[in-house]
């Protein structure tokens, strides 16, 4: 079913292109008839604009003609179903918002737009981009490439589902909980959540909101892709202020990567938590790869007394999460966790516990939360001194069957053989995400089972091309991405 152009590189199109080889329009096309052919089964595309794109190669190819050229220009992909695309639905999966279509594109789709990409649709969703699933009412199911009774990932399943599938090579996706990388280790690609608010989320809020430039705390926008150069290449287009806020003064000027080779790289390898247990065919991996480091002379420790206290971060990340998340939730749930809240005992120090603490916290509450935040962060700038990256687990499993279980608090997570909570998929992205830290999500091995497992790769504060550039160097050791088996 594959043809020559389906597995390509945006990199290898964008040279075809320039060279005459190939049209944007006959990729475009090459790519509609590939999702028709493939995505049945899988239901990754939710919204097809088969006409646009068509459109849009064409003037691509106009642009061409005339001598432009450009990573992306003329070049097919997706974009997370919750990002706005005038004209076409934003519903994050919410039922009562199937007929939202907001009149202008978000702004980070502006951007892939006048960079030339040519944009084939958007990828589904889970319900109010709440799980590490994809699926709602309105569009189904999506499922994982490499076993289809497996998720995906949420809530960039749909987008990652999409590039192993070899739904073009690019695509966008968001996360505050994992919502990018999951996506990423449980479909064996790349994707970068960047540091906080580099990448600006105009467009991409929830249906019947006003798309205002500004941020929303914890949640990040960013990218995905089959290679860490695709990757790093989409990060620059979409990257910098928002025209309408900080960019009125200010620019992007991100630092070089620290290191281009792997001998200069110093690198930390975790592979447990505190919080929860990781299962034996993640930590094998991480450990192949700490291995691998070593032997191409990294400088590669296990451990380190400047590493913050992950126990008391994850925590914290629950709690600042859970009061992000609950003050754009409708009052009456609201109400419910105020109650749930008032039983609570005070000694309890669960993750249950915090996430009612969070949930219902006063702006006192927030604030003494966000004071250690802030300290976290001093204690990451101490640590990226010794350190250019830390390397660990993005989730304590591989790829998991379906689970329609509606409390997620009731689901388990089956991890060496034995029954988790299911929100223990928090804690390793949390490493991240609390103190808004960049992290490149790559492809390191397989379990024995042959599904796709992959690591985080975490920088220091505004240092994205590190991180980028050691996917990059990882990818080019020990390879990266593979078709799904039956797919290529």
């Amino acid at each position: 079913m594959a043809t020559a152009w389906t597995y390509k590189s945006a990199a290898d199109l964008a040279a075809a292109l320039e060279h005459g080889e190939v049209s944007a329009k006959a990729l475009a096309a090459d790519a509609i008839q590939r999702i028709e052919a493939c995505d049945g089964p899988i239901n990754a595309m939710c919204v097809k604009t088969y006409d646009a794109a068509l459109a849009a190669a064409e003037a691509a190819d106009a642009r061409l003609a005339k001598g432009e050229r450009g990573p992306l220009l003329g070049v097919p992909m997706t974009v997370k179903e919750s990002f706005n695309l005038a004209g076409t639905p934003t519903t994050w999966g919410i039922p009562e918002a199937r007929d939202f279509r907001p009149a202008e594109d978000a702004l980070v789709v502006q951007r892939v737009k006048a960079a030339g990409a040519v944009i084939l649709g958007k990828t589904n969703v889970p319900l109010a981009l709440g799980d590490w699933q994809s699926y709602n009412e309105i569009y189904g199911t999506t499922n994982n490439p490499w076993d289809l009774a497996r998720t995906p990932g949420g809530s960039s399943g749909g987008s990652s589902a999409a590039l192993a599938a070899g739904f073009g090579p690019l695509s966008l996706g968001s996360d505050i909980g994992g919502s990018l990388r999951v996506p990423a280790h449980f479909c064996g690609i790349f994707a970068h959540k960047p540091t906080h608010n580099l990448v600006p989320p105009r467009g991409g809020n929830p249906p019947f909101t006003s798309p205002l430039p500004g941020s929303s705390d914890l949640a990040v926008v960013g990218p995905m892709a089959r290679t860490a150069a695709d990757l790093a290449a989409l990060f620059e287009v979409i990257a910098g202020p928002d025209e309408l806020d900080d960019g009125v003064g200010y620019r992007l000027a991100l630092p070089a990567p620290r290191t281009t080779k792997l001998s200069d790289a110093r690198i930390l390898v975790l592979d447990t938590h505190p919080s929860g247990r990781t299962d034996a065919s993640v930590a094998s991996a991480l450990g192949a790869l700490s291995e691998g480091l070593a032997k191409a002379r990294a400088k590669i420790s296990r451990s380190s007394p400047l590493l913050p206290d992950l126990d008391v971060a994850a925590h914290l990340y629950m709690r600042l999460l859970l009061a992000t998340l609950m003050a754009r939730a409708p009052a009456a749930s609201q109400a419910e966790a105020r109650k749930a809240t008032a039983e609570l005992d005070s000694a309890d120090t669960s993750f249950a516990a915090d996430r009612l603490r969070g949930a219902t916290s006063s702006y006192s509450d927030w604030f003494g939360d966000n004071v250690g935040r802030l300290r976290l962060r001093a204690q990451w700038r101490a640590f990226f001194r010794d350190f250019d990256a830390l390397i660990c687990p993005i989730s304590p499993t591989a790829a998991f069957p379906h689970d329609r279980e509606p409390d997620q608090e009731a689901r388990k997570l089956v991890v060496n053989g034995e029954p988790q909570p299911y929100l223990d998929m928090l804690f390793w992205p949390g490493i991240a995400t609390l103190p808004g830290l960049p992290a490149t999500a790559a492809p390191i091995g397989r379990t024995p089972e042959g599904l796709p497992i992959g690591a985080q790769i975490v920088g220091p504060w505004l240092e994205d091309r590190t991180t980028l550039a050691l996917a990059g160097l990882i990818e080019r050791e020990f390879g990266g991405f593979v078709p799904p088996p039956g797919l290529s």
